[in-house]
Formats: C-alpha cells, sequence, structure tokens
C-alpha cells in the first residue's frame, strides 16, 4: 500500500507545547502506513526539530519575510508538488493561512489544528471576513479542547460544523523509575521538604508572578515547602528578583531548561498551572500520568482535564488568594494528594494517552486520503 504523506506545518520546532505536540504525532505515527515530514516557516528548525532529525525525520524550512509573504505561498505549493504531499497538516493560525493558500490547484488535503488561544482573546474583522472564505477550502479543522474549538467560533468566525476536538495525548513516562533524593541533592533541597513545582516556558502568559506569590502566603502555613520552577524564558529574570523582594529566594529553585524534565516533575509533590490561558497543558497530562495531585486555573482546556476535587483542584483565574489556599489544602492533608494523583493517573489512562491521539488524527488522515473527490467537508 502507498504511503499516506503528510507534511506538518509550523512556525519552528523550538521548545513548546504546539512543537511537543508535533513531536509526539510524528514519533508516534505509524509509519507502515504514513511518512510524516516537518516544514518550519521561521527560517529555524529549533531544538526539538534537531532532535527529531537525528532519528531520520524530514524536516525542511523557509524563511518568510516581514507582511504578507506571497512567495512563502509559492514555494510551499512547490513544495507540495515535488514531495507528493497527500495531507497538510497546518499548526497555529498564520501557518494554516499560508499553507491552505498553497494547496490551491493541489490534490492536497488541509487540516488546520488550533492548539491554544492568545489572552485577552479577541475578534478582529479581517480574520472574521476571511476564516469562512478559508474554510471552504479547508477539509478539516480540529482544536485541542473544547473551550479552544468555540474560541475558533466565537472569535475567528469558523463555522462550528467544520471542527473536531481531538485531545492532546502524551506517552506514559511514568513507569520510568526516578531518584527524587538525586533531585534534591543537585539543588540543595532539604530532605524535610515538600516539593511543588511547574513545568513551562517562563512567560507572562503562564502567570509565574502569581504563583510566587502565592507561594509566599503558603510557606505562612507550611514552611517546610520548596518551589521548584522548570523551565526558561523572558520572565526569569523578573520572578528571581520577585522571590528575593518576597524573601523567599533560599526555597525558590530555578532548574532552567530541561530537555527531558520528567525527572523533576517525579520529585514534586504538587504540580501547579496558573497560565492565564490554556489549551490542552502537554506538562499537565505528564503530571497527570505520574499521579501527582495538582492546582490549576480556571482556563481553556485546563476543566475538561481536571474536575475539581476529584482529578485535582482548580481556581479562579489570577485569583492568588484561592490558588494559595488550595496548594495549603493538599500539603496539609496527604490522604487528598494522594486521592487525587490516583484520580489523575486514572483519568490520563482512559482520556489522554498518546494512543488515543494518534489514533484520532490517523483516521482523520485516512479518510480524507482516501476520499475520491477534492471538496470539502460539509
Amino acid at each position: 500500500m502507498k504511503k499516506i504523506k503528510v507534511l506538518h506545518v509550523t512556525f519552528d520546532m523550538a521548545i513548546g507545547g504546539t512543537e511537543q505536540v508535533i513531536r509526539q504525532i510524528v514519533e508516534n505515527t505509524d509509519t507502515e502506513r504514513f511518512e510524516p515530514s516537518i516544514l518550519c516557516i521561521d527560517g529555524k528548525i529549533g531544538e526539538l526539530g534537531e532532535l527529531l532529525i537525528q532519528k531520520g525525520v524530514k524536516i525542511k524550512h523557509l524563511k518568510r519575510t516581514p507582511g504578507f509573504d506571497t512567495s512563502l505561498i509559492k514555494n510551499i505549493r512547490l513544495l507540495i508538488s515535488e514531495d507528493k504531499i497527500d495531507i497538510l497538516h497546518c499548526h497555529q493560525y498564520t501557518p494554516y493561512v499560508y499553507g491552505v493558500l498553497a494547496s490551491i490547484i493541489t490534490r492536497t488535503k488541509v487540516v488546520f489544528t488550533e492548539h491554544g488561544r492568545f489572552y485577552p482573546d479577541v475578534r478582529k474583522w479581517k480574520r472574521a471576513i476571511a476564516n469562512p472564505l478559508l474554510s471552504t477550502i479547508t477539509h478539516s479543522v480540529t482544536a485541542i479542547s473544547k473551550a479552544t474549538a468555540k474560541a475558533l467560533v466565537d472569535f475567528e468566525n469558523i463555522p462550528q460544523r467544520k471542527i473536531q476536538v481531538i485531545y492532546n495525548g502524551i506517552k506514559d513516562v511514568a513507569k520510568i523509575e526516578h531518584d527524587n533524593s538525586a533531585v534534591y541533592g543537585e539543588f540543595g533541597i532539604p530532605l524535610n521538604h515538600k516539593v511543588i513545582g511547574t513545568i513551562s516556558r517562563l512567560d507572562p502568559i503562564k502567570n509565574q508572578e502569581m504563583m510566587l506569590k502565592a507561594f509566599s502566603s503558603c510557606l505562612e502555613r507550611e514552611p517546610e515547602t520548596t518551589f521548584l520552577f522548570v523551565g526558561d524564558g523572558p520572565c526569569r529574570k523578573d520572578l528571581e528578583e520577585l522571590a528575593q523582594n518576597l524573601g523567599i529566594a533560599e526555597k525558590v529553585v530555578f532548574a532552567g531548561f530541561k530537555v527531558n524534565p520528567q525527572r523533576y516533575l517525579q520529585a514534586m509533590d504538587v504540580f501547579l498551572l496558573g497560565s492565564l490561558s490554556e489549551g490542552t497543558s502537554m506538562t499537565l497530562l505528564e503530571a497527570m500520568a505520574f499521579s501527582k495531585a495538582s492546582v490549576v486555573t480556571d482556563v481553556g482546556g485546563n476543566p475538561e482535564l481536571i474536575t475539581n476535587n476529584i482529578e485535582g483542584l482548580i481556581t479562579k483565574n489570577d485569583d492568588q488568594d484561592a490558588f494559595s489556599n488550595a496548594v495549603i489544602r493538599i500539603l496539609a492533608d496527604p490522604a487528598l494528594q494522594s486521592k487525587l494523583g490516583k484520580s489523575a493517573r486514572t483519568r490520563y489512562e482512559n482520556t489522554f494517552t498518546v494512543s488515543n491521539m494518534i489514533n484520532a488524527y490517523q483516521k482523520l488522515y485516512l479518510k480524507l486520503a482516501t476520499s475520491n473527490h477534492s471538496q470539502t467537508q460539509t
């Protein structure tokens, strides 16, 4: 059987949630039936891309110019033709616009996946006019959560009938044993301390400032606690200065970026996600796979992953006191921590495995590739 060629179009393959999803899809695609490859349109490949190249994944890159780059459309169309691409899977809006326009007059079927939304979300009139037209030449639109799907309708004017929700999924890495004492030793964390932590880019959208202030309040009740930040980004210096100003710097660890952060996640007693906006967080899924109790904000896909008081605790968005109280509640109640963690693991196993995600996308690819016509779905 001829393999179905799937080209994933994205900005780049640097470190980020969208890029992690693409990596999971490409690494776990059935290569007996599909031939995946990646195109980066921002002129660079990025760290995750380099890792995939080492594993034999084909990755190409183009460099879009400022403004609307019509030459990029031409170059993508040329690539589609030369490589005989069957499915053009575009990730995020800008790669989608260039990809879908490049697909015109080709036999390639287009899939657009929206991975998340900006905060605050806004409706742009140019998109509101263009998107219903673009959707007529788009064969499938997928969103990583119901909240993201709703935003596509409300803010992007994409017809609801076109949208399918496919949740992110991850490989089960929780079965790998990690030595927590090694993590404690690496950063000088006292062995009698509980560890709360987060894994993400240090960016304003993740609202780590609120979490750090909430942690300062937690220490009044749970003084033998350390906050472990895994990740790097533009806010790191500001967060380090805030920890100093709050007088808690000795109990805050900035571990920096880690290619494989699972052993740091394993060392955490409670996982935190205080984002102002989220799609379907890959790190939250990893925490669930590791049977970690979590405290998350009520935004985006978070309440679709976590049911309050079942798999974790959910607080109002940007509510420092509520977030602090939720963390204290778990730290002070080992039985609750264990119950939430076990329920989170079960939820992961039932819904958010990588096989569930891969099966959904491959079913979609097969449906489109075996269609005898090029008309879009209605």
